[in-house]
């Protein structure tokens, strides 16, 4: 015998479809539903309330952004004269609730599509679509006021004592080496610009002058003027722990390790630093024109100016520099594990895939078209034709990274000239005259 079922009770709105609610009183009312999945809302007597309701709504989850839910999706169904649902054929959008209280309504792009009247019903649909992440500002704004770089305000021998912040491993397990972000306070005393360097000292007697410090080590600043803590008193290193491995044990020679990088990798918090500078004007990014081009090309540490350029270019906010041109970046790193910094850039190709280019060069896990192992000449070489008509228009093109990545990069543009029916020479200097050439290599 066929059971009798229980009668589903219809689904009932709270509220009169003449009368509609306040918009404080209806957002209290969904946002206190135990089962918020999908928001079902009217579309009343205008457009207007409805956009007013969804932007009102919106606010109020962002105020409880940190509830558990992750995901709300809104859809849109007509009323009609007899109150029945009717489902209508429209797109429906998720919003993401991101756990960032500083996101707010007006980071959203509300775009309203297709608004169809009847007699019977009316249908609204939209889009919400995330907008790039805020900038962040920062201070003092007094750092853009001088005309010209500040150079080495401090002398070896008489260097700033700064204070280490934080030390931390950049790269993973399977990365040949060890890399770290190391971050100094300098108290805002050490003010620099972006591609400039700091000399450090680390502590200890120079083997070959005994009595005498250590000689001064250059380590290019890898944040921008204003530090990550974006307040312009810190300041960034990127450091690869030099290590000496016997050729015929395969072992570690600690007596032949890096004095200076394994000082700073193996810092504390607190500890103490000893820094001159700041040094350089080569790489220093050129602003006059902020719709210019810029090619960086990078080995390793190598990437730490671009560093401080790309978020100068796309995470602060400095009103004296709003950039609208294209940043093309090349990384050569041996593996994935090797990637520096690679979150902060995949972020930028997300937020601004129309002034930002990324390629990387993974040399023990990808090959070049010859089968061999891709090295950065070998990425470069790949876009040839559309770097040497970006340098024709003006771009820059930098150099960052260890001397011996320059002879295979110099050969590849000499050939790639040569193919195009160009001297290399002649367009090397002539690159040099117009300012396009930075190059700084150790």
């Amino acid at each position: 015998m066929q059971q009798s079922r229980k009668a589903e009770t219809p689904l009932r709105w709270p509220y009169s479809i003449s009368t509609p609610p306040s918009i404080p009183s209806l957002t209290h009312t969904l946002t206190h539903s135990k089962h918020l999945i999908t928001c079902i809302f009217f579309c009343f007597y205008s457009p207007e309330f409805f956009l007013s309701l969804s932007l009102h709504f919106y606010s109020s989850m962002m105020a409880q952004a940190h509830s558990a839910l992750s995901q709300i999706t809104f859809a849109v169904y007509p009323c009609n004269s007899d109150s029945s649902f009717r489902r209508s054929i429209l797109k429906t959008n998720n919003v993401r609730f991101h756990d960032k209280s500083w996101i707010s309504v007006s980071d959203f792009d509300l775009k309203t599509k297709n608004v169809v009247h009847s007699r019977s019903q009316r249908i609204l649909c939209f889009s919400v679509q995330q907008a790039s992440k805020p900038k962040v500002g920062v201070s003092p704004l007094l750092l853009e006021d001088p005309k010209e770089p500040p150079m080495h305000l401090y002398k070896p021998k008489e260097p700033y004592s700064a204070t280490i912040v934080s030390v931390e491993r950049l790269v993973g397990p399977k990365a040949p080496g060890e890399t770290c972000h190391i971050v100094i306070d300098h108290g805002g005393n050490v003010p620099y610009w972006e591609g400039q360097s700091y000399g450090v000292i680390p502590p200890g007697e120079n083997p070959k002058k005994p009595g005498s410090p250590n000689n001064v080590r250059l380590y290019s600043i890898a944040s921008t003027r204003y530090g990550d803590s974006f307040d312009g008193k810190t300041a960034s290193f990127c450091v690869r722990r030099a290590v000496y491995y016997d050729p015929d044990t395969g072992k570690e020679d600690p007596s032949k390790q890096g004095v200076c990088s394994n000082f700073l990798c193996d810092s504390k918090p607190g500890d103490k630093v000893k820094i001159t500078g700041p040094s350089g004007k080569i790489m220093l990014l050129p602003e006059d024109n902020p719709k210019a081009t810029h090619i960086m090309i990078a080995t390793g540490t190598g990437v730490a100016p671009y560093r401080a350029y790309l978020r100068r270019m796309f995470m602060e906010s400095v009103p004296t520099f709003k950039f609208g041109g294209l940043a093309w970046l090349f990384l050569g790193v041996a593996n994935t594990d090797s990637l520096l910094y690679d979150d902060e850039f995949s972020q930028y190709l997300r937020d601004y895939p129309d002034n930002f280019r990324y390629d990387r060069a993974l040399s023990r896990e990808q090959k070049n078209k010859n089968g061999g192992k891709m090295y950065v000449q070998d990425k470069i070489e790949e876009y040839s034709d559309e770097i040497f008509k970006l340098l024709d228009t003006g771009a820059h093109i930098y150099f960052c990274g260890l001397k011996g990545m320059m002879p295979g990069i110099q050969d590849t543009l000499k050939r790639v000239a040569e193919q195009r029916g160009e001297s290399w020479d002649e367009k090397l200097s002539q690159l040099k005259k117009n300012k396009q050439w930075h190059v700084e290599v150790y």
